[in-house]
């Protein structure tokens, strides 16, 4: 059965092949950096093995290495390396492959929905190819395996050149690269600290309740404040749907509650278009084009 733990032992095996490289290129802060991110990926069964038993050590060993990593990331000294070391080679290589080059792109959300689709019925005798419990995640993870062998064959690559072109990209992308796994935990913490009761609390004294017109319009708008706030749609779901969502449209208004989900996170991806915390959307992008204005994604979109 393929889990998602392999998918994350995947990841720590690419982050401590990116750790080689900047050690092999005397970047020690990098290989500091990527390092511990790989250790934390790989160990991950680990960690929750002594945690089940009873142990804080686990969790206090992946505290510490989350304050290293904002130390590290926090010290300015993290600098992103040079997008493209060979720029005639790769315009060449584009030039020769042209349009053929999104093939592997695609076959990532193609792969994923094909695979998440079919997955009931994928299994050897009894036993199912995918964890059911996380089947979507397990088929995207497939999906961008899948992406890399297409790929390496469509370029003539060697998985040498894949891990260095990995290492190469995350460099640039520097700790812009985590932003977007840590801030998709905002919002569980904010739900597990009462956050979005709170929420809901306030709405309920700030708006007239039993206006259907001012719960939505509250609904929508504070997702989208939200999601400037955190960086994330996802993140932010949690909090306004609880605080909001359930209990004033659904439960007192009795909204329909797929459109009041559809209504929340297209509000919440109005404000990822706003804020530099969605670093996936507005500041990867601005590190991988080297554009000198870093907000520039993020003023086109206001516009």
């Amino acid at each position: 059965m393929l889990r998602i733990e392999y998918a994350y032992w995947l990841c720590g095996l690419l982050l401590a092949v990116c750790a080689v490289v900047d050690a092999r290129a005397r970047r020690p802060l990098h290989t500091a950096f990527w390092g511990i991110l790989a250790v934390v990926f790989l160990g991950g069964d680990a960690f929750e093995t002594m945690y089940t038993a009873g142990s804080k050590f686990a969790d206090q060993l992946v505290g510490v290495a989350v304050i290293v990593l904002a130390l590290l990331a926090g010290s300015g000294k993290l600098k992103r390396r040079a997008v493209d070391d060979d720029p005639p080679t790769r315009e060449a290589s584009a030039a020769r492959l042209g349009n053929k080059l999104f093939l592997p792109a695609l076959l990532i959300p193609i792969g994923t929905l094909v695979l998440a689709l079919t997955q009931p019925w994928l299994h050897v005798g009894d036993i199912s190819m995918f964890d059911a419990k996380q089947a979507t995640l397990t088929a995207l993870a497939v999906a961008c395996v899948l992406a890399l062998i297409a790929a390496m064959w469509l370029t003539r690559a060697t998985p040498t050149n894949a891990g260095t072109e990995t290492a190469r990209l995350l460099d640039a992308l520097s700790w812009a690269a985590l932003l977007p796994m840590l801030l998709a935990t905002l919002g569980g913490v904010f739900t597990a600290t009462g956050v979005g009761a709170a929420v809901g609390h306030l709405s309920s004294m700030a708006i007239p309740a039993d206006s259907r017109l001012a719960c939505v319009i509250a609904y929508a708008f504070g997702m989208v404040a939200f999601t400037v706030i955190m960086g994330n749609a996802f993140a932010a779901f949690p909090v306004m749907t609880a605080g909001i969502g359930l209990p004033l449209l659904i439960q007192q208004h009795h909204a329909s509650a797929a459109a009041v989900g559809a209504l929340g996170m297209l509000a919440g991806y109005c404000g990822t278009l706003l804020t530099p915390m969605a670093a996936n959307f507005n500041i990867v992008p601005v590190a991988l084009l080297e554009l000198r204005d870093s907000n520039a994604v993020i003023k086109a979109q206001w516009q």
